[in-house]
């Protein structure tokens, strides 16, 4: 009666680590799995424990023989003239060169992730986490996995064949969105590199190659993420129902295999895009 009590005065979308972890079970998630993660935590409501707590209930989810990768992007570090959109916020064309100069070269083992919310940095500074090497686009691993998942990710490759996305295909691991949409699925941009005719840019960030700092301009896909929604929508209504739906605390949430979403994202693209002009 004392439990019912306290309960009552708890505020609505309270859940603690132990139901989290059955919820994500009930949602499908099992020992074993390899999951690529992205999430709201303000989706989820209250939680006893905060962010740990939400790490360690997917933990749980997964066991001791799973894996828990999440995206740790850095497009802060990015040329200048691009700021607007990494950054929210111009530099005058003035300062570029020397920015170019001074802008920090990318660090995986303290270069904090941007704009991808509170869950990723819990991960990537959790003791035993490797991440990838890409100094925009990398990823963090916590799990017997993390070493394919976050090795050999090319410099010039944000998300393609060389980059950890690849790795998880092979790796048939799932996608949990975690009260976010599909505005945010980072595996469709695995299947951008596989349209045909797709478009490039260049992009340009701080490097650290061993021998010091240097600034490294590249080619690789310009990407657009403004028609995920409407991709994952139209792959969520399949016949075969390939998306699980379910509640995580309050948070509306998806989980689906990595890899048929990939090939089904391929072609849907393909088809609903215009032909993108190859530019660097």
């Amino acid at each position: 009666m004392t439990s019912r009590a306290v309960r009552l005065t708890e505020p609505p979308g309270y859940v603690d680590r132990e139901e989290l972890a059955s919820q994500l079970g009930v949602l499908g998630i099992g020992p074993g799995d390899t999951v690529l993660v992205h999430a709201s935590l303000s989706a989820v409501g209250r939680v006893d424990g905060g962010v740990p707590a939400v790490v360690d209930s997917l933990l749980d989810a997964v066991g001791e023989d799973g894996t828990l990768v999440v995206y740790t992007q850095t497009p802060d570090n990015s040329d200048p003239s691009r700021w607007p959109v990494t950054r929210g916020r111009a530099a005058p064309v003035t300062e570029w060169p020397r920015l170019r100069e001074t802008l920090p070269a990318f660090d995986p083992g303290q270069t904090p992730s941007y704009g991808v919310g509170v869950l990723p940095e819990e991960v990537r500074t959790r003791p035993g986490a490797l991440r990838s090497s890409h100094p925009q686009s990398s990823f963090a691993a916590l799990g017997p996995a993390a070493t394919q998942v976050t090795a050999g990710h090319a410099l010039n490759c944000h998300l393609g064949e060389e980059s950890p996305l690849a790795r998880l295909e092979e790796l048939d691991a799932r996608v949990l969105l975690l009260g976010v949409g599909y505005s945010v699925c980072t595996a469709f941009h695995l299947a951008e590199y596989r349209v045909p005719g797709r478009g490039s840019r260049q992009y340009g960030c701080a490097v650290a190659d061993g021998t010091g700092r240097r600034w490294h301009s590249y080619a690789d896909v310009d990407f657009d993420a403004s028609d995920f929604p409407v991709l994952g929508d139209s792959y969520e209504s399949r016949s075969d129902r390939p998306v699980t739906r379910g509640r995580v605390g309050t948070a509306d949430c998806r989980l689906f295999d990595l890899a048929p979403a990939v090939a089904y994202a391929s072609k849907w693209l393909t088809e609903h895009r215009p032909r993108w002009s190859s530019a660097d």
